[in-house]
């Protein structure tokens, strides 16, 4: 389950909450589900943050392997014009622009593939803010609806005197 669905669950537990002198009367049964629900959905979503972890590793390692048989090609092709001594130097040349280009398209996918775990972690990051927000929120508003009742309630009578 997505955590901005519970998010939206439980903001919407609260609009549907009866509102008594500026406070509110919350079903804590529906209240702790969500929290219950939020402690699975958390853990989930950072293990999503992990597969996209593990998905830019294997892109990297994908781009190293093709960056490493694009450079052995190239040393191949090389040492086939090698024969003659003027198209040595050409060669030379062309492995070194092939070797430079495929260095670039590695580091270009390697730098996509950071952008790209960054946002997911960016987003998750801040999914993960707002949830201990709502979260922090509504237990210390429990708190202080618990200290109004307190001082609210009659102090007990001595029936001796």
């Amino acid at each position: 389950m997505d955590i901005q669905h519970l998010l939206d669950r439980l903001e919407v537990l609260l609009s549907d909450s009866r509102r008594i002198g500026g406070k509110l009367i919350v079903d804590a049964q529906r209240s702790y589900e969500l929290i219950d629900q939020m402690r699975i959905t958390i853990p989930d979503e950072v293990k999503r943050a992990q597969r996209v972890n593990q998905e830019r590793d294997r892109i990297i390692a994908q781009a190293k392997e093709e960056a490493g048989r694009v450079i052995e090609l190239a040393r191949q092709d090389a040492a086939k014009l090698t024969e003659e001594h003027p198209v040595a130097q050409q060669s030379q040349e062309l492995a070194d622009s092939i070797a430079a280009r495929a260095r670039r398209d590695a580091d270009t996918i390697q730098h996509e593939a950071d952008e790209y775990v960054l946002e997911v972690l960016g987003q998750l990051e801040a999914d993960l803010a707002r949830t201990l927000t709502v979260v922090h929120n509504g237990a210390e508003k429990v708190q202080r609806d618990m200290q109004m009742r307190r001082a609210r309630a009659p102090e007990p009578v001595d029936e001796d005197l």
